[in-house]
């Protein structure tokens, strides 16, 4: 029996097929890895500031706290307004479970919603917020002085270049496919597929770098730090395109396979995929019953592949070897160029005209990325000494009389 690799449009799906469980889980198949991808970043991430911390290389930041004030009406009404928007969604969703479950993204995405449950969710929110500050309010509010350590911002560096990134992702996705955009602009603006990680890259990218100066952050640091991550990160989030079927596949292959590489590995027709592409496969029911007519390259394992190469040659081999701050990021912006313009080669994509030349987004995007990762290795080598001096840690502790503590209550 031939062995084929099936997508699966929501985790319920894979759930169903696997084990026979007839759970509805509407978790989107994509939308799982990506958040595996963000959480695994920011704990390599973490995990290397830890690193540099242990060898004096970076150290922690100083805040200005105040605590002991008592809540005030913009405390409250902020709370109440956030609170009322969940409440409002989820109390619906526990209500009408099957529908949600049934068209996740319809319902997410409609102004349907629960008054009742937003309501009573926001005004416990905001009673608990007026009860929890007034326990702590004091006679006379006092300063502190947090210490707060870099591994300890990872999660919300995560969060930043995560909001920003998914943004620039879906962006450049609809740039790059403005046909389908033009045709249903609302339809493809908040759909949870069509994301191009470069677009993320390059957006998520300039918001962690105002989040990094706003903090007082290292920036070469930080992105090696980032480096060591985003390699097993993109792995993920091919992973999730594998899985899923959601069109980040290749060009038609029907060769016959190598006798070194599974069929399955070298060309897959992707039944089930969740972008409904194809023929409809018979006696199937579901929303999602459509499979490619021909074989095509499943181009998004073989960058999985590529990416965890990339990874584990920078953190455990190159990490230990090099030492000069921004190196490497360089030889990950290097790296990453080559792997996707390699990629390009086989992998389904919109074409551009540039200079008389057929070029696809990605393609001009890669080429930038290894004209700027082999930029910062040469101006890194070269002012290795000016960025040695710029980069050592400095300890600048607020100047007033506080004490300096690890944790507020």
């Amino acid at each position: 029996m031939k062995f084929v690799i099936l997508s699966f449009a929501t985790i319920g799906d894979a759930l169903r097929e696997w084990f026979g469980l007839d759970v509805q889980i509407p978790i989107q198949t994509y939308g799982f890895f990506v958040a595996i991808a963000f959480i695994t970043g920011a704990f390599i991430m973490s995990h290397e500031y830890k690193r540099k911390e242990n060898e004096g290389l970076i150290g922690p930041i100083y805040k200005v706290f105040t605590v002991g004030e008592k809540a005030t009406t913009a405390d409250l009404i902020k709370t109440f307004l956030i609170a009322f928007v969940i409440g409002y969604k989820f109390v619906a969703i526990i209500f009408n479970y099957s529908e949600f479950a049934n068209n996740a993204q319809d319902f997410l995405m409609s102004g349907r919603g629960s008054w009742a449950g937003g309501i009573i969710v926001g005004l416990a929110s905001a009673f608990y917020t007026f009860y929890d500050k007034n326990k702590k309010k004091l006679p006379t509010p006092k300063k502190l002085i947090l210490r707060i350590y870099p591994h300890q911002m990872a999660g919300n560096i995560l969060i930043v270049t995560g909001i920003f990134g998914l943004l620039g992702a879906k962006i450049f996705h609809n740039l790059e496919n403005w046909d389908r955009f033009v045709a249903d602009p609302i339809g493809e603006l908040f759909s949870f597929s069509g994301l191009t990680f470069f677009g993320g890259l390059i957006v998520g990218g300039f918001a962690g770098w105002w989040y990094l100066k706003k903090n007082n952050l290292s920036s070469f640091h930080t992105l090696d730090c980032a480096a060591a991550g985003l390699p097993f990160a993109y792995a993920m989030g091919r992973v999730g395109c594998q899985c899923s079927g959601d069109g980040c596949w290749g060009i038609e292959n029907t060769s016959e396979a190598p006798s070194w590489i599974p069929d399955w590995a070298w060309s897959s027709q992707f039944p089930h995929n969740v972008i409904n592409a194809g023929e409809k496969i018979a006696d199937c029911n579901g929303s999602h019953c459509h499979i490619l007519s021909h074989g095509v390259y499943p181009t998004s394992l073989y960058e999985t592949l590529m990416m965890l190469i990339i990874f584990v040659t920078i953190f455990f081999w190159l990490n230990k070897k090099i030492k000069l701050p921004g190196m490497i990021f360089g030889i990950y912006l290097t790296l990453q160029g080559i792997e996707r313009m390699l990629i390009e080669q086989i992998r389904v994509n919109n074409k551009f005209h540039l200079f008389g030349m057929e070029v696809t987004q990605a393609e001009i995007i890669a080429t930038c990325l290894i004209i700027s990762g082999i930029t910062v290795i040469f101006l890194c080598w070269k002012f290795k000494d000016k960025i040695a001096e710029i980069t050592k840690y400095k300890e600048e502790i607020p100047d007033i009389k506080a004490e300096i503590v690890d944790k507020i209550d």
